[in-house]
């Protein structure tokens, strides 16, 4: 893929390193000239450029992208370099930054956000699926909250223990995607006996979180 990201700091050349490491065309702009420094991503093509205006987001050919990343420290910046990408360049896919969970609810397809990734967020979400055994913990939406990804881990007293997967009454628009077990990643199949401890990662949407809850019997 071709990947545009409007902001080279810490997070945007972080992600640039790995894009570029699985094989993607990455471009970074930065207006900022002291963040310029095309040795810290070599492989990465740098441009000199305010994403905030059309004029040079049309130089830097962003009409060619099939991903942008807005991912400055800046929720306003973010938010028109990702309106400006789908509703002037029609890029397929817009991803955005969001610094502030306050402004989380702007991050939608009305101005033009696929995906909208909030750091302090996802942290809270990563510490509660840290400690928390039996309660559901929702770590990512994707879609502009069509579906989440939700993590459940099973107490050592599940009713769920030694039964088989296909045992697992799931509401609709909800789907078992992953085990997780003793650094095993298991793609679960119909046979396959839940154990205490497992790690179980749901997509599904929101309003089925309460009927996968009683599905695992908490």
């Amino acid at each position: 893929m071709r990947v545009a990201i409007a902001g080279a700091g810490a997070v945007g050349r972080s992600i640039s390193l790995e894009l570029v490491e699985n094989g993607h065309q990455v471009m970074l702009i930065e207006r900022d000239l002291a963040n310029i420094e095309p040795e810290a991503v070599e492989r990465a093509e740098w441009v000199h450029a305010d994403a905030c205006e059309l004029a040079s987001l049309e130089e830097a050919g962003l009409e060619s992208c099939d991903v942008v990343i807005a991912a400055t420290g800046d929720d306003k910046v973010n938010l028109v370099v990702a309106l400006l990408a789908k509703t002037e360049f029609a890029v397929p896919r817009v991803v955005a930054r969001v610094n502030d969970p306050r402004n989380e609810w702007l991050f939608n397809d009305s101005w033009g956000v696929d995906v909208a990734v909030s750091t302090p967020r996802l942290l809270a979400a990563l510490v509660e699926e840290a400690v928390a055994v039996g309660d559901l913990v929702r770590l990512l939406t994707f879609r502009q909250g069509q579906a989440n990804l939700v993590e459940v881990t099973l107490p050592d007293d599940t009713p769920l223990a030694g039964r088989p997967v296909r045992d697992l009454k799931l509401p609709p628009d909800s789907a078992l995607v992953v085990i997780l077990r003793g650094g095993r990643v298991i793609v679960p199949q119909s046979d396959d006996a839940l154990e205490p401890g497992d790690e179980l990662l749901f997509v599904a949407t929101a309003d089925v979180e309460e009927d996968i809850r009683s599905a695992l019997g908490r």
